[in-house]
């Protein structure tokens, strides 16, 4: 019963976020966590606090303002006080430069009691180097800006 819970609350959050709403996913966070994407990028680095979270989401609004996630599997595992979920995705969006991209990868977080202790999130590292690269030669210079990290 609680990985179907859980499950739940993963499509809801991606959601969301193809929504343009990071609220639920902030809201998600344990007091003490980690959030981190892969690759030393506009996007990489590591966050400790909301505040650098939400900038870093508030980044990924305006790089791709039109992203949307297709999850293609969702592995939910362990007790409520210490569980490991995994969502592979399909992410697909309409750039700051009106070219359609895509690209693929997952996401881990490790829950404690439904809140999040850390969220790793793993993407095609050249897929999307080769799409800040397009955004950051059409002006778009916050693409090739340092990770926002804390």
């Amino acid at each position: 019963m609680y990985h179907s819970i859980v499950r739940g609350q993963i499509v809801a959050l991606f959601d969301a976020v193809g929504r343009g709403d990071a609220k639920p996913v902030l809201d998600g966070f344990a007091p003490r966590f980690v959030h981190r994407f892969l690759g030393r990028s506009a996007m990489g680095g590591a966050r400790h606090s909301l505040a650098a979270t939400k900038a870093w989401y508030e980044r990924l609004y305006r790089l791709l303002p039109g992203i949307r996630f297709d999850i293609t599997a969702i592995q939910v595992a362990g007790p409520p006080w210490n569980s490991v979920a995994v969502v592979d995705w399909r992410e697909s969006n309409e750039g700051a430069d009106d070219i359609r991209t895509e690209n693929f990868g997952c996401h881990i977080a490790h829950l404690r009691w439904r809140k999040m202790t850390s969220l790793t999130i793993c993407p095609d590292t050249a897929g999307l180097a080769a799409t800040l690269d397009r955004l950051a030669a059409a002006g778009f210079s916050e693409a090739a800006a340092p990770p926002i990290e804390d």
